[in-house]
């Protein structure tokens, strides 16, 4: 029937079917995948075994086993090729104001959080600051200077050899030189120092060409450092123009002379040239998300919950009147304020509220779609900043499984005194460690921080302000962009 229908040439291909069979490893007859999800459960810990009892384990004498303990998640194999002896040496190149330490500082945070690889920062400044000082004047940075030279010298290779005995450590993964690094000369003269340790080193240089930006980086960022404190601000603002100008006399961009190398300009071009391996590509993805404008997100737990009430964890369970309530107060909040720019004319000094483009991320639970089910979604028109008109949809909702809470196993649907009296040895085994605590046939803390790998890169590039609803999820979130250590991030409860 179907060659009757179509010509010879477009008779569509015939999908194949595929009968999946699944073979009991005593026997050769086929199995139920009920049964084959009881042999799978065969090597759970004994208090486990105990409630949920499953056929013998004869067949499978060395069974494998989740990794628990230190590090329940093997994280040494998630990232596909990444081998834990592959290491990293990123070395920043810019003219002052241009971000450098801002997109290191990201780079750094980015790979020890959520990736769980170990990395730190080599700020050349601040050796600078150790051995000669604060408040340098602008002339100290004058490359004819031969005698300031050698003092800055002095610091880098300081910084270049603390680098190096770090990269040395066993379990240590990536490093960053945070510098000027201004001249072709100096950053032939780093390769060469670093190339006995046989790491993969790459050049990352941050491009700033608008007058605007470089001087909004230098009076919000800059003029806060030790350098300037207590120093008049446009006394400080001119000092610091002074001392870039000495860098640009002698600066050099970088070209395909100086190596694997990622050059952004103004974080709307980037220019990456022989850049190979599972990490330096992780970078690359990363800083190509990455945007130097203020942000805004918005953190919200979803109202309570059925299950909150009665104090059990996980489950699917709708809201109380309370979370409803909750749910109504939130839309108004997303109305008010998420959806609303406040601008102040420099004239009078008055403020105008301003409507503005806004994003909604949930989970895909019930529990987080009604708590979000009052804000309104309207149609829209807006500009952006390169004059390009829009039809938006205010807080379209995107439910993302990334921001679903820790799923909790066979404990799902339990409370915490349940679990102790069900599985007293599991609920000891959480209280030693709640971090890399996983539950059986569940998740751990570190599961769930490798799932929001992603959407931290979707927050990274999105510029409109976003409001999240989620689970303790959003503790994880907060925590990475607040400096804190993933250690206390399970127990960052939100109001």
């Amino acid at each position: 029937d179907r060659r009757a229908k179509h010509p010879p040439s477009l008779v569509p291909p015939v999908v194949p079917r595929y009968h999946i069979l699944i073979i009991c490893p005593t026997s050769k007859t086929p199995c139920r995948t009920s049964q084959a999800r009881r042999l799978r459960a065969s090597h759970l810990r004994p208090s486990v075994q105990k409630e949920f009892p499953i056929m013998s384990a004869d067949y499978n004498p060395t069974p494998h086993v989740i990794p628990e303990g230190e590090n329940a998640t093997p994280l040494g194999v998630v990232g596909g090729d990444c081998t834990e002896s592959e290491k990293l040496i990123i070395v920043m190149c810019g003219l002052p104001a241009t971000g450098k330490t801002h997109i290191a500082n990201r780079i750094v945070r980015y790979l020890s959080f959520f990736l769980d690889i170990p990395a730190k920062i080599f700020n050349v400044g601040d050796y600078r600051r150790k051995l000669h000082g604060t408040q340098l004047p602008a002339n100290f940075f004058d490359h004819s200077n031969e005698e300031f030279m050698a003092k800055r010298l002095h610091a880098c290779d300081m910084a270049l050899q603390d680098l190096i005995d770090y990269m040395k450590q066993d379990g240590v993964r990536v490093g960053v030189l945070d510098s000027t690094n201004s001249n072709h000369g100096r950053r032939t003269h780093i390769r060469d120092v670093l190339k006995s340790l046989e790491c993969k080193i790459i050049v990352l240089e941050c491009v700033c060409d608008k007058e605007e930006v470089v001087e909004s980086n230098i009076r919000n960022i800059h003029l806060n450092t030790p350098d300037y404190k207590g120093v008049d601000a446009a006394t400080a603002f001119k000092d610091f123009q002074k001392r870039r100008e000495n860098y640009l006399n002698v600066y050099e961009p970088v070209d395909n002379g100086d190596g694997s190398h990622i050059k952004i300009i103004n974080n709307e071009t980037f220019i990456v040239y022989n850049v190979r391996g599972y990490l330096p590509q992780k970078v690359v993805h990363f800083v190509m998300n990455l945007h130097l404008l203020p942000r805004e997100f918005y953190l919200s737990r979803h109202g309570q919950s059925e299950y909150n009430l009665v104090g059990k964890i996980g489950g699917d369970s709708g809201l109380t009147e309370a979370g409803l309530e909750y749910a109504r107060r939130l839309a108004d909040f997303a109305k008010d304020v998420v959806a609303i720019k406040v601008v102040v004319d420099e004239e009078t000094g008055e403020e105008k509220r301003e409507a503005r483009p806004a994003r909604l991320w949930t989970s895909t639970l019930r529990r987080t779609k009604e708590t979000a089910q009052f804000i309104k979604q309207e149609n829209v028109t807006f500009k952006w900043d390169n004059n390009d008109e829009v039809k938006w949809i205010q807080f379209k909702g995107r439910a993302r499984r990334n921001l679903d809470e820790l799923y909790a196993g066979v404990c799902d649907g339990l409370t915490y005194q349940e679990i102790k009296e069900k599985f007293p040895e599991e609920f000891a085994r959480r209280q030693e460690n709640k971090l890399t605590y996983r539950y059986p046939r569940g998740e751990s803390y570190m599961d769930v921080t490798l799932r929001l790998e992603q959407i931290v890169l979707d927050i990274e590039r999105t510029r409109e302000p976003i409001l999240i609803v989620g689970e303790n999820l959003c503790n994880a979130v907060r925590t990475k962009w607040n400096h804190s250590t993933d250690e206390i991030s399970h127990d960052n409860s939100l109001p």
